[in-house]
C-alpha cells in the first residue's frame, strides 16, 4: 500500500507491463483513498478512479459535469498518493477545448496517475450510461488527442481515447471514431456503452491490432455483463468495474442507520463491521507509530 516513505520507482511503466499480459487487465473502481486503498489490498494491480464515483463521494450529485478539472485532479491526487499500484483516473472531457487538454494533462500527470481517459462529449458530459448524450466532432476530438500527446513530459503515461458516439451516431460511427483517436496518438481504445454482445464482439474484432481495448463492465448499465472469460476471449486488455465499490458502500452505510434508527444504537451491527483497532491498522496506524519512535529524537 501506500506507505508515507516509500514508493513504486514507476507506476506508468508498471501499467504497460501489466496490459501487456496475457490476460485482461482488471481495475475495480475507487471514488477516494480509502476505498483505493480497500482495492489494492483485495490484491488488484491497478486501481481505477471513477468519475461517477467521485462526483457521488464528493457533492452527492449524478455525473452530469458538476465537477470541475481541478475539483477531479485533487481526488485522483489523493488516490495515486494513498497506493502502490498504478491509478487510471477519468478525465471527462479534458474541461474544455484542445487547449484545456494541454492543462488538463499535465495536471493529471502531476497528480501521480499513471493513466488517464478522455472522451468525446460535449462538455458539460454525462455519465456513459445515461441517456442525453451528445458528441463533439469527430475531427474536434483528434485534435484533442494530439493536444493530450503533446503535452505529457512522460511517454510512459497512459492516454486512453473513449469516444461515447454508439449511443448518439451508431456503431459503426464509434468504431471508426475509435480508429481515428488511435491515429491521433491515443495508446488505449475505449469505445462506452455498446448495448449487446454482439455489438460487443464487434467492437473487439473491428478494431482488433489497432491499439489495446477497454471493457467497461458498468455495473447496473447499458452494457450486456458477460463474464470475464468472455471478455478474455473477445481480446479486451482492460477492464472496468467502476462502481461496484460505491454501491457496496452505500448498501452498507444503508444498513447501519437502518439499525442505528430502529434500535437506538449501533450494536446489532457492530459484528459485521471491523473492529476499531482492525481498521485503524488499516489505514496505516502501525506504520505512523513506527514513524514516531523512528524520528522520536534523541
Amino acid at each position: 500500500m501506500g506507505d508515507l516513505l516509500s514508493g513504486p520507482t514507476s507506476p506508468r511503466a508498471r501499467l504497460r507491463e501489466l496490459l501487456a499480459g496475457p490476460g485482461p487487465l482488471v481495475a475495480p473502481g475507487a471514488y477516494d483513498a480509502l476505498s483505493a486503498r480497500l482495492v489494492e489490498q483485495a490484491g488488484f494491480d491497478v486501481v481505477y478512479m471513477t468519475g461517477f464515483g467521485t462526483t457521488a463521494s464528493l457533492i452527492g450529485r449524478p455525473d452530469v459535469g458538476l465537477l470541475s478539472g481541478a475539483e477531479m485532479v485533487d481526488n485522483a491526487r489523493r488516490i495515486a498518493a494513498a497506493v502502490d499500484v498504478p491509478v487510471i483516473a477519468d478525465a471527462d472531457t479534458g474541461y474544455g477545448n484542445a487547449v484545456t487538454v494541454l492543462r488538463t494533462v499535465r495536471e493529471y500527470e502531476q497528480a501521480g496517475v499513471a493513466g488517464l481517459h478522455l472522451e468525446d462529449q460535449v462538455h458539460p458530459k454525462k455519465c456513459g450510461h445515461m441517456s442525453g448524450k451528445e458528441v463533439i466532432p469527430a475531427g474536434e476530438m483528434v485534435g484533442k488527442i494530439q493536444a493530450a500527446v503533446a503535452a505529457r513530459r512522460d511517454p510512459d503515461l497512459l492516454l486512453i481515447a473513449r469516444t461515447d458516439a454508439a449511443a448518439v451516431e451508431g456503431l459503426d460511427s464509434a468504431i471508426a471514431r475509435a480508429g481515428a483517436y488511435a491515429a491521433a496518438g491515443a495508446d488505449v481504445l475505449f469505445v462506452e456503452a455498446p448495448t449487446s454482445e454482439d455489438d460487443i464482439a464487434r467492437v473487439a474484432g473491428e478494431l482488433a491490432g489497432v491499439a489495446p481495448l477497454v471493457f467497461n463492465w458498468a455495473e447496473g448499465g447499458r452494457t450486456p455483463p458477460i463474464p470475464l472469460a468472455r471478455i478474455a476471449e473477445l481480446g479486451f486488455s482492460l477492464v472496468l468495474f467502476p462502481i461496484g465499490t460505491l454501491l457496496a458502500a452505500t448498501a452498507g452505510i444503508r444498513s447501519l442507520l437502518a439499525t442505528l434508527r430502529a434500535d437506538g444504537t449501533p450494536a446489532a451491527a457492530m459484528p459485521e463491521l471491523p473492529t476499531f483497532d482492525g481498521f485503524t491498522d488499516l489505514i496505516g496506524l502501525p506504520e505512523v507509530r513506527d514513524l514516531e519512535a523512528r524520528f522520536a529524537g534523541p
